[in-house]
């Protein structure tokens, strides 16, 4: 299950992980957000062990989200060693998605 992480706990969860992250930038009110949810807890159940999956919403959390310049979601920010390694803006395919993770493990 996608965990979900805040202002607070981001640089701690996030930045100092040493397995690769998938961060999903969401808002309740956004409808592309809720189809691309499913997907993202799909694939913290597929690259489990291997992929730490998170979820940061912007309306709760607006100091993380203009720290990494998000302005439109969802934005899902791949990041590994604590650094932004690859980027998708807006609702994408599983398989979109997957593709990306896999570049990163």
């Amino acid at each position: 299950m996608a965990q979900e992480v805040n202002d607070a706990n981001f640089e701690e969860i996030v930045l100092q992980s040493d397995k690769p992250v998938l961060v999903d930038f969401w808002a309740e009110w956004c409808g592309p957000c809720r189809m691309v949810a499913p997907v993202v807890e799909e694939l913290s159940q597929d690259y489990e062990g291997k992929l730490l999956v998170t979820k940061v919403d912007v309306d709760s959390n607006p100091e993380t989200a203009m720290k990494f310049g998000i302005r439109n979601i969802p934005t899902i920010l791949f990041f590994k060693g604590g650094e932004i390694v690859d980027k998708h803006v807006g609702a994408a395919p599983k398989a979109a998605l997957a593709s990306k993770v896999d570049a990163i493990l």
